[in-house]
C-alpha cells in the first residue's frame, strides 16, 4: 500500500518545481525579452559600431563583457537547477513507489531486530537526504531569479550604451573624419600614426622597460599595426612607485595630446579613458591578473 507520506512529498515537490525559475509572462502582460538572445543580438550589434568607430569602443566593450558574463552565469544556474529537479523527482518517485519513507510499520515489525534497524537507519537517512535535495532546490531556484535579473539589468546596460552611442555618432564621426584610416606598413608592420605617437613618446618618456605593439592576428589594434603597450615592469610583476607613476605621466600626456595625435584610447592601472566617447577614466572588469588588468603598462592606441 502506498505510503501517505510518500503522497505527501510527492504533492510537495510537485508544488515546489513547478515554481516559475524565471519570471514570465503573467495574465495580460507582455513575456519579458529573454536576456541570452537579447546579449546576442546586442553583440552583433556593438561590433558593427566598433567597426563603424574604427575599433573597440571601451565602455561598449566592458558592458559587452558583464553583461555576457551575467547571462552566461544565468544560463549555467537554469542548468544546473533542471538536473537538480530530475534528481529529485527520481529521489521522489522512488520513495513512492517502494514505500520506503513510511515507517509506521516499523512500529509493529515483529521480525529480526537488526532487519529493523536497518530499516529505520534508511528511512532516517533518505529522510536527511530529501530535506537537503529540497533546501537546494529552493536555493537554486533564489540563485536563478537573481542571476536572470541580474543578467537582464546588464542586457538593458548594453542596449543603453549602444544607443548613447548612436545618439553621439555625428560629433565621433567628426573626429573620426579628422583622422585618414592608415594601413600598417614596414617591418614593423604599424601604421604610420603609431610609429609617430611611439616615437613621441620615447623621446618625451624614456622607458626603461621594453614596448610592444605589433602582435600578428590579434583581432585588436595590435594585430592592426595601431596599439603599443608601455611596460612599467616586466615578468607579471606589479610596477614599483616610481615606475607607477612615470606610468601616470605618460597615460595623462597621452589624454591632454591625444585628439592633436590622433590617441583613440588608454588603458592603465585596470581603467580606460576612450577619447571618442569623451567619459573620462572608468574602471574595467578584473581580467585576471597583473598584465591582463593592464597594471603594469600603459596600453595606447591610435585612430
Amino acid at each position: 500500500m502506498r505510503s501517505s507520506r510518500s503522497i505527501a512529498l510527492a504533492v510537495m515537490l510537485s508544488a515546489l518545481l513547478m515554481t516559475p525559475v524565471v519570471a514570465g509572462a503573467s495574465a495580460g502582460t507582455a513575456a519579458k525579452p529573454n536576456p541570452e538572445a537579447e546579449f546576442k543580438r546586442l553583440t552583433r550589434e556593438a561590433s558593427e559600431l566598433n567597426k563603424r568607430y574604427r575599433g573597440e569602443v571601451q565602455s561598449l566593450e566592458e558592458t559587452r563583457i558583464q553583461a555576457g558574463k551575467a547571462t552566461a552565469r544565468a544560463k549555467g544556474l537554469k542548468r544546473t537547477l533542471a538536473t537538480a529537479e530530475i534528481a529529485v523527482m527520481r529521489f521522489a518517485q522512488t520513495s513512492y513507489m517502494g514505500g520506503i519513507l513510511d515507517n509506521s510499520s516499523l512500529l509493529g515489525f515483529q521480525g529480526d531486530p537488526g532487519i529493523a534497524l536497518d530499516r529505520a537507519a534508511t528511512v532516517s537517512y533518505l529522510a536527511g537526504q530529501r530535506a537537503n535535495q529540497l533546501n537546494r532546490i529552493k536555493q537554486l531556484i533564489k540563485d536563478a531569479k537573481e542571476a536572470e535579473k541580474a543578467a537582464e539589468a546588464k542586457v538593458v546596460k548594453l542596449k543603453d550604451d549602444i544607443a548613447k552611442l548612436k545618439k553621439d555618432r555625428v560629433r565621433i564621426e567628426a573626429l573620426l573624419a579628422k583622422y585618414d584610416f592608415q594601413q600598417p606598413g614596414g617591418s614593423e608592420g604599424l601604421t604610420p600614426r603609431m610609429v609617430s605617437v611611439r616615437n613621441t613618446i620615447l623621446q618625451t618618456f624614456p622607458m626603461p622597460y621594453p614596448v610592444g605593439c605589433l602582435r600578428r592576428g590579434d583581432p585588436g589594434e595590435h594585430g592592426s599595426g595601431r596599439a603599443c603597450d608601455f611596460m612599467m615592469s616586466v615578468g607579471g610583476r606589479m610596477p614599483t612607485p616610481e615606475a607607477k607613476e612615470r606610468g601616470d605621466r605618460l597615460a595623462q600626456w597621452a589624454i591632454d595630446n591625444g585628439r592633436e595625435l590622433g590617441i583613440m584610447y588608454i588603458i592603465w592601472q585596470q581603467r580606460y579613458y576612450d577619447i571618442r566617447t569623451g567619459a573620462g577614466w572608468r574602471m574595467m572588469s578584473d581580467r585576471g591578473g597583473v598584465t591582463a588588468n593592464h597594471y603594469d603598462h600603459v596600453h595606447i592606441s591610435v585612430f
